[in-house]
């Protein structure tokens, strides 16, 4: 099945950088690639390799043990009043984002924007998650054709949801004796307009205490309001409210006079059903920054709430104008009482969020974070705040300031802020110094990937790269040491050691600085044909990456490698295409594809296509940005239903995505929508008896003829049908995987086999498992042998095999799976459970500590949980049992263990 696995580096949209010339390093003659002969050449353009930025100071909360945070965070959401949920769940959010799980740090806000207690945080988080959704406004859409609401996406009607107070008077009762006569006249200029004078007492205490006090207006039949601000049109309107205690219509200018007159006679209903009716006329920007000026005066927070709701409504944008920059940028605490109540804090965590990805240097956002440390309330949020600001101030090269806010942010808990203070030692000449600086940190604590990677940036030769490799060792995620270590072996003219190097990264992590040094490697080794792969790859992700430290568009290097190599006929791209899908070669594939839509007419399928392979890459907003252009380009109404009901589908809607597959095959059955329904229906439905309906529409689908081979547009036969072939083999591939649900394992073996005949290397995995469920383990093994030797990325083949072989030989192949990506958690706990079974208790869970270190994950948090309850540490398995919570809150298992553990708890 598709699945979402959010992973924020994967995607990463990288800085655009001014455009220069072309690379000193990269010879061109008449626009043409010069061969790279003799060492001169090559060494020019391994010194421009050299020349790689240091890692960046991440703005990020960094806790040096994010599961004790995390272990906080769920332990206090247990037992705190409602109003702080939010807030702990936008903590939650900022831990997520440190470790780079964009997946978990999304639902984090969304669990923020759920328990939001007050107007003001729902329509701060609410915004947020709009923002961290734009570019999916096309879902909303989606949605509501299917009846359905996108509800984040929505203003809200809060107004009506905010409970009117009883702010009236209690000096209308008859029995009060009034000295003055019953109807008093305000002369306002010309006009003279008739007030009860009871009622209008009754609307607050001083004008009880001048129409019935010791003043003389007590007495006076005739007041004179014309030096009060207020137009006999207001007045009318008030003495009609002091009545019927409604306002008629009027115009905002008149409500904002009445507005004024309530704020100066502290008139709180009256100021109340002003401030009401004014929310109702803020509209657009224009009206917010008016409106807003007004609220901030006169202390009216639902007209502030309203005219707060419009601006971040258009976030980003709103922040390109200097007026409303002015209003949350000047605002003091009092005013931002007014305007956001107590959820200060997290309007300015977004605010500055937003202006640090527009431009993180900028005047705008610096004052932003400084008002998100004015609004800091306690240690943790003081933490991020000051290091966030610290991050901004050095980028800005402001580095007194910027080191007394990193001390602050070290000095209140932030372990991670003493990466800039050593960066800081080390710009001022004091290598020594920074290095002593994160010794002290280490030896303080069990130490971190991070900290050996920044300790090797103050070392030289042997030193660096001992430390480099032990940062790869703690952490294997962090790119830098990867990057180092090829561009070192470039600088010795080994470029072959040098590819293998980034490979290792590149095999489990798409990086687009990884692709890039990779791209340079085979202009290296004048391997034209894998560099233009790489960098079409590149352009696939993010087509306006540059290249070269930001002085090279990519498409501009593309063309000048393009014109180096043999170019492919479209029946040649579409062969190449099914050569490397066979050989599970996805970027490849991707590469293969980006050099089909630039001729190819049928854009729809291969933008689909690349969906599929982008997902497989765990690169979920670039295959949602290619799922839409597949819908843009569809060539039907059939087809374009189809790819709106994958759209839902991959982000969760599943009963929705079912419904776009049924308009489709009402409107034409076809392969790809039977296909589609086979999946949602699956997703979308508990019942066993769902599978024979899921057999029955996969074969459906199968019975179907390709689209663009009903309408005889194939004229190259084996090319053209490459989209059908590879469509049929998916299905193939999961109808088997259905009947071995069903125990069904002759029918599922000849789908597998089938499979195979048309190339699916991938049904090598389920064959074998049918093997497995005959019995035939050896038999198993070899399928699964076959699968590794075939394709290119083979680390789930290697796990997969070793389920089918004895224990030497599965540890081998465990350990070749960490190897090839350290990411995939089984091997882990298998080599912990070997080891708890060998009652090798403290080395068991020294093993599951090193993968939870840089993976934040259920799994492995569940079983080192149940490994302290079984060794009797309590308090260290309900600490690992709330941090997983944190990551599934609703995992059944782990919900069981949790309480268990907790009534152990002395």
């Amino acid at each position: 099945m598709r699945k979402l696995f959010f992973s924020e580096s994967a995607c990463k949209e990288t800085k655009l950088h001014s455009s220069a010339t072309h690379s000193s390093w990269l010879p061109l003659d008449r626009g043409k690639l010069s061969k790279f002969s003799g060492h001169a050449a090559a060494g020019s353009s391994i010194e421009s390799l050299m020349k790689m930025p240091e890692p960046a100071v991440l703005p990020h909360f960094k806790p040096a043990d994010y599961v004790d945070i995390l272990a906080q965070i769920h332990e206090e959401l247990e037992s705190c009043p409602p109003d702080e949920r939010s807030c702990l769940y936008l903590l939650q959010f900022q831990v997520f984002r440190g470790l780079g799980e964009a997946k978990l740090s999304r639902r984090s806000l969304q669990s923020a924007w759920e328990k939001a207690s007050t107007i003001h945080e729902k329509l701060i988080f609410g915004a947020w998650l709009k923002y961290e959704k734009r570019g999916e406004e096309a879902i909303s859409d989606l949605l509501g054709s299917c009846g359905k609401c996108s509800q984040e996406f929505r203003l809200l009607d809060f107004v009506s949801q905010v409970a009117t107070g009883s702010h009236a008077m209690s000096y209308d009762d008859e029995s009060d004796e009034f000295r003055g006569s019953a109807v008093v006249h305000f002369r306002i200029r010309d006009d003279m307009i008739a007030c009860d004078r009871r009622k209008l007492a009754a609307l607050s205490t001083p004008l009880y205490a001048m129409l019935n006090g010791g003043f003389r207006e007590s007495y006076l039949e005739v007041i004179d309001m014309s030096r009060n601000g207020i137009s006999p049109i207001g007045m009318r309107a008030i003495s009609k409210f002091s009545l019927s205690g409604r306002l008629p219509y009027l115009s905002a200018d008149v409500i904002l006079e009445m507005l004024d007159f309530a704020n100066k006679f502290c008139c709180k209903g009256l100021k109340d059903a002003c401030e009401r009716k004014l929310a109702s006329f803020v509209s657009s920007r224009q009206d917010a920054i008016d409106f807003m000026e007004c609220a901030l005066e006169l202390g009216c927070s639902i007209l502030a709430a309203s005219c707060l709701q419009v601006l971040l409504n258009e976030l980003p944008d709103c922040l390109n104008d200097e007026q409303v920059v002015r209003i949350f940028s000047s605002a003091n605490k009092a005013q931002r009482l007014t305007m956001v109540g107590n959820a200060s804090f997290s309007l300015y965590c977004l605010l500055s969020e937003v202006s640090m990805n527009t431009n993180p240097t900028s005047d705008v956002t610096v004052s932003f974070l400084e008002k998100l440390v004015e609004s800091a309330s306690d240690s943790r949020q003081k933490q991020l705040a000051l290091h966030q600001l610290a991050c901004m101030r050095f980028r800005r090269k402001d580095y007194t300031e910027a080191e007394r806010l990193f001390n602050a942010a070290f000095s209140a808990g932030h372990l991670y802020s003493v990466v800039g203070l050593a960066r800081l030692a080390s710009l001022r000449g004091n290598k020594h110094f920074a290095l002593k600086l994160l010794d002290c940190v280490m030896s303080s604590r069990w130490p971190l990937g991070w900290m050996y990677q920044e300790r090797a940036l103050y070392l030289d030769g042997e030193y660096k790269l001992e430390n480099l490799n032990k940062a790869t060792e703690l952490d294997p995620t962090l790119t830098y040491p990867y990057m180092f270590r090829a561009a070192s072996l470039m600088k010795r003219q080994s470029v072959e050691a040098a590819l293998m190097e980034i490979n290792r990264i590149l095999g489990f992590k798409l990086v687009l600085e990884c692709l890039e040094l990779r791209f340079c490697c085979y202009l290296a080794l004048e391997d034209y044909r894998a560099a233009l792969c790489d960098v079409q790859a590149i352009l696939t992700l993010a087509p306006d990456y540059r290249m070269i430290g930001g002085r090279v568009a990519a498409k501009q290097l593309r063309i000048l490698v393009l014109e180096n190599v043999e170019q492919w006929t479209a029946a040649d791209c579409w062969m190449q295409l099914y050569d490397r899908w066979s050989s599970v070669d996805d970027i490849g594939s991707l590469s293969v594809i980006y050099q089909m839509l630039e001729s190819d007419t049928a854009k729809g399928v291969l933008y689909f296509r690349q969906s599929l392979l982008l997902l497989r890459l765990n690169c979920p907003e670039a295959a949602m940005r290619s799922l839409q252009l597949a819908r843009e380009h569809a060539a039907s109404d059939h087809e374009k239903l189809v790819y709106e009901g994958w759209i839902l589908y991959d982000t969760g809607h599943c009963e929705e995505g079912l419904q776009k597959a049924e308009a489709s095959i009402a409107i034409q059955r076809s392969f790809e929508a039977f296909f589609l329904k086979a999946y949602a229906l699956a997703d979308s439905s508990l019942d066993p008896s769902t599978s024979a309906t899921v057999v029955s529409l996969l074969e459906d689908a199968l019975r179907c003829p390709s689209d663009r081979l009903r309408k005889g547009q194939v004229t190259l036969s084996m090319s053209m049908a490459l989209p059908l072939f590879k469509m049929a083999v998916l299905a193939l591939n999961n109808l088997g995987s259905v009947y071995v649900d069903c125990g069904k394992l002759d029918l599922a073996a000849e789908c597998y086999i089938n499979a195979l005949k048309i190339g699916h290397t991938r049904a090598h995995q389920g064959l074998a498992r049918v093997h497995f469920l005959r019995n035939n383990r050896s038999g198993a093994y070899d399928e699964m042998t076959k699968l590794i030797e075939k394709a290119r990325n083979n680390a789930s083949a290697y796990e997969k095999r070793s389920e089918y072989c004895d224990r030497e030989l599965t540890k081998a192949d465990l350990q070749m799976v960490t190897k090839l990506d350290p990411l995939r958690v089984y091997p882990y706990r298998y080599r912990a459970a070997v080891l708890m079974d060998n009652h090798k208790e403290k080395e068991a869970i020294a093993e599951l500590t090193k993968a939870i270190a840089f993976k934040a994950d259920l799994n492995l948090l569940h079983l080192r949980a149940a490994f302290h309850e079984h060794i009797g540490d309590i308090s260290s398995a309900l600490r690992d049992c709330r941090a997983a919570l944190s990551v599934d809150p609703n995992h059944q298992e782990m919900l069981e263990l949790h309480h268990r553990v907790n009534s152990q708890e002395p």
